[in-house]
Formats: structure tokens, C-alpha cells, sequence
């Protein structure tokens, strides 16, 4: 299907479904929506070059990352060394692979709609999924092959991969009973992510295997930052039932985490185990390093590399696979205090 045929299917000129496509601001928002709509569900492709036109296909696959996540801003390098392996694996492939940052102020939909439309890529691998995501729904319907990073309420439907964020919640939770603590703390993100449901899902389970009290009060929903490791710390240090441990479920938060206890005259491990769900090369720099989980992201870069060429030839069984950890333990680990 060509620009004219989506013109005629719709009723409306060449140059308005032109313009809609690429967002301009002389189309009114109802008839944008009809030209992204039409556009996805019949298939239409604006090809990025003649050559590409010839071909019928761009060999480029892109990675759609959400600029506005505090992961990304702290700098974080989960993602780049995850890209910079797909990149390699791409390559040997005759792929490219293009990053879409879709801003913070964007909705992240609408942005998939009109990447859709305009044909920039191959296939997508799509970020930050939600339990209840439109971009996934949308691209069910579409034709555009894709694979996403984290799970969503649908992934018996799509290629996913993700991480153990329930083995991270089981081996924590029972190495910490061993040690005999029963209030165990846990922050989540503070979005509808799937994330988040996956690990209160994991987390109230752990506790009915190990027979401790469920206490939904030390569940922390808080911004993924250095920021929300820190007023997690000092809100727990105001209770007076207060835990023993923490897990958190970004390994950054922890350098908020020893710096409020540090500034309360209190030690980590001795005073408050702590536990990240990623061992990081940042977090050597804490005293002592934080007990983490090891994650090959050079590996899972390549794997998502070849899973998403996967789906894109038609070579199935497309992945639904959870990508395996190991827990690093160390000194962030002690018995509770006794009172």
C-alpha cells in the first residue's frame, strides 16, 4: 500500500494524510488519528528512501527507550550496554539498530503510532512496559513484528523478555529469614509498570511461604532515583515497628539508602540490611557493596538481538523467556539488630 491508496481509503487528500503522518500542526487531532489508525492497520509503510522503497524493507531495527524515566536521567548504563551488544549482533546481520527517544512530554503511544506509520524500522523492541499497555495493543494490531523488554498483562500474545524480578524477591526474602529478620521492607516504582506489579505479587507471596506477617505499609512506592533510596530510608527510620531490611528495586536508590543511615549515625548491614535487585560497577563504591544479583546484560543484549530477528523472518518459538540472575551476597547482610 502506497500514500495514494491511503489517501483513497480514507476520502481524504495525499497532502493531508501527508502532513498528518509527520505531525503537522494544520491537522485537526480527530483526522491524525484516522490517517495513524488506517495507517497501522492496513500495513501502510512511508519508507525512509527510494532504496529502501525497492527493497520493501529499511534493515534497521529500533529500540524505543522513554527519555523521561529517573533510571535514564541518573545515567544509569543498563541501557547502553544492553544497545551497544544489540548493536553488535545487528551488525553481523547487515541490521542497523536505531534508538527512538520518546520525551517526556510525549505520549508514548501516540510517538509508537506515528514510527509506525512513517515505516523508520523493521521491527521495534519496545521498554518500560506497563501491566495494562497501549503500545503493545496497538502493535498487536499493526504489522510491524516486535519484541518487548518487561511483560505486560498480554504476554502470552507477544515475544517478550524480562528480567527474574520474582526469583530477585524469593532468594532475597529467604536468605534474609535465614538470618532471622521478619519485617522486610521493599520499594516499588511508582508508575502502573509491570514492574511493580510483578514484585508486590512476589513480595506478598514470599512472605505466606515463610509465614511472616504481610504489612502492605512496607511496600514503597518512590521515585527510582538516589532521591527516593534516601526519603524511603528516613521514612523508615520514623517508624516504630521499623524494618530490618530493604530491597530495592533499583541498585542506584542505594547510595540515597547509606547516606541517610550514615547521616542517622547508623550502619548498613548492621543497622539495616540492604539488597538491590542489579549488581552494578557504581556500587562498588559503597562501603560495604551492596548484596545484588549479577545480570549478563552483554548477553542479553545479543539475545534480544537475535530474538527480535526472530520474529521479524517468522522463525519461531518467538521468546517468553525470564532472563536469569545470580545474588552476590556481602556484608549489606547481617542478622537484625537486637532491640
Amino acid at each position: 500500500m502506497n500514500i495514494k491508496d491511503l489517501a483513497q481509503h480514507l476520502g481524504i487528500s495525499i497532502g493531508t494524510v501527508s502532513r498528518a503522518l509527520n505531525g503537522k500542526p494544520d491537522v485537526n487531532a480527530r483526522t491524525r488519528e484516522r490517517v495513524l489508525q488506517a495507517a497501522i492497520e492496513l500495513g501502510y509503510s512511508a519508507n525512509a528512501s527510494g532504496r529502501s522503497l525497492r527493497r520493501g524493507t529499511t534493515q534497521t531495527i529500533a529500540f524505543m527507550l522513554e527519555t523521561g524515566k529517573s533510571e535514564l536521567r541518573s545515567g544509569d548504563n543498563f541501557f547502553m550496554r544492553v544497545i551497544d551488544a544489540m548493536q553488535a549482533e545487528l551488525d553481523s546481520e547487515g541490521y542497523d539498530l536505531i534508538i527512538l527517544p520518546c520525551h517526556s512530554a510525549t505520549d508514548p503511544t501516540e510517538f509508537l503510532k506515528r514510527v509506525i506509520a512513517r515505516g523508520s524500522a523493521d521491527a521495534i523492541v519496545v521498554t518500560a512496559t506497563l501491566k495494562d499497555d497501549p503500545r503493545i495493543e496497538f502493535l498487536l494490531k499493526s504489522r510491524l513484528p516486535f519484541l518487548t523488554l518487561g511483560r505486560s498483562r498480554l504476554e502470552d500474545k507477544h515475544p517478550w523478555i524480562d528480567l527474574d524480578f520474582k526469583g530477585f524477591v524469593d532468594q532475597t526474602v529467604r536468605k534474609l529469614v535465614e538470618l532471622g529478620h521478619e519485617r522486610i521492607a521493599i520499594t516499588v516504582p511508582p508508575s502502573g509498570s509491570n514492574i511493580a506489579s510483578l514484585l508486590r505479587g512476589a513480595y506478598e507471596a514470599a512472605h505466606a511461604e515463610h509465614g511472616l506477617r504481610f504489612d502492605p505499609e512496607l511496600i514503597f512506592a518512590c521515585e527510582v532515583s538516589e532521591y527516593g533510596g534516601n526519603q524511603v530510608t528516613r521514612q523508615i527510620l520514623t517508624m516504630p515497628d521499623r524494618p530490618t531490611a530493604l530491597l530495592l528495586n533499583y541498585e542506584i536508590m542505594a547510595f540515597g539508602v547509606y547516606a541517610a543511615l550514615r547521616e542517622a549515625g547508623l550502619s548498613p548491614g548492621t543497622d539495616l540490611s540492604v539488597a538491590a535487585i542489579r549488581r552494578s560497577k557504581q556500587l562498588r563504591f559503597l562501603d560495604p557493596p551492596v548484596t545484588a544479583f549479577d545480570i549478563d546484560l552483554e548477553d542479553l543484549g545479543r539475545t534480544l538481538a537475535r530474538e527480535v530477528l526472530k520474529v521479524l523472518r517468522g522463525e519461531g518459538p518467538f521468546a517468553r523467556l525470564i532472563w536469569p540472575a545470580s545474588m552476590i551476597l556481602t556484608d549489606s547482610f547481617a542478622p537484625p539488630p537486637k532491640v
